[in-house]
């Protein structure tokens, strides 16, 4: 694609980096962004800066938050004795979108993969297993998309926390096999979770 600006050349090489953002979408938002007043491109290049350096991680369950413990562990109100195991932040927020669920998460920030090189080492289990070791968790919604990854992150995690003797639970398969939960509709993904079924039902079934 022929450009009469390295600038303009520049920005759109960038912006077609972001997920599903073609070269052609990525000029029509650099020719939109010179339209628009600079003052509005300085708002929108200074927040994406701000939440680059400021943004945190959940010290509790890893979600992003912009203090140390995010809103959803800070809430007394929620069942902190239920962890919903998921993913992705996508996910967290996907969940409380339904308004069903009432407990806490835990955000692994991915699923085993060898074929992707990403072993248990790399994902938030370690910190998971502690909080069962408190003896304060009664359940373990496990709540990743149901592909072989999700399903071997699933049995992974189930093996390290199954000598506590914690209720585990899968959310029921109104999510179709091969799914990513994020994509999932409001209503199937909360009748998931409201109707989820023992893990050890799930193994048998898979």
């Amino acid at each position: 694609m022929e450009m009469s600006s390295k600038l303009l050349e520049r920005a759109v090489a960038e912006i077609s980096q972001l997920p599903g953002i073609g070269k052609r979408t990525a000029l029509r938002l650099a020719l939109h962004l010179l339209k628009q007043p600079a003052e509005q491109t300085q708002l929108l290049t200074s927040a994406l800066q701000k939440m680059r350096d400021e943004i945190q991680f959940c010290h509790q369950c890893h979600n992003i938050s912009d203090v140390e413990v995010c809103e959803i562990c800070a809430n007394t109100s929620r069942d902190r004795s239920v962890i919903c195991v998921v993913e992705d932040i996508r996910d967290v927020m996907a969940i409380e979108n339904t308004n069903l669920f009432k407990g806490i998460y835990h955000v692994l920030g991915g699923k085993i993969s060898p074929i992707d090189g990403i072993g248990p080492s790399q994902l938030n289990i370690v910190t998971l297993v502690e909080k069962v070791k408190t003896g304060s968790v009664k359940e373990l919604i496990f709540a990743l998309s149901s592909t072989m990854e999700g399903d071997t992150t699933n049995f992974y995690i189930y093996k390290q926390i199954k000598e506590y003797g914690i209720v585990t639970s899968a959310i029921a398969r109104g999510i179709a096999v091969g799914d990513e939960l994020e994509f999932a509709d409001e209503v199937t993904l909360g009748r998931s979770i409201l109707h989820r079924v023992p893990f050890e039902n799930s193994l048998k079934s898979s």
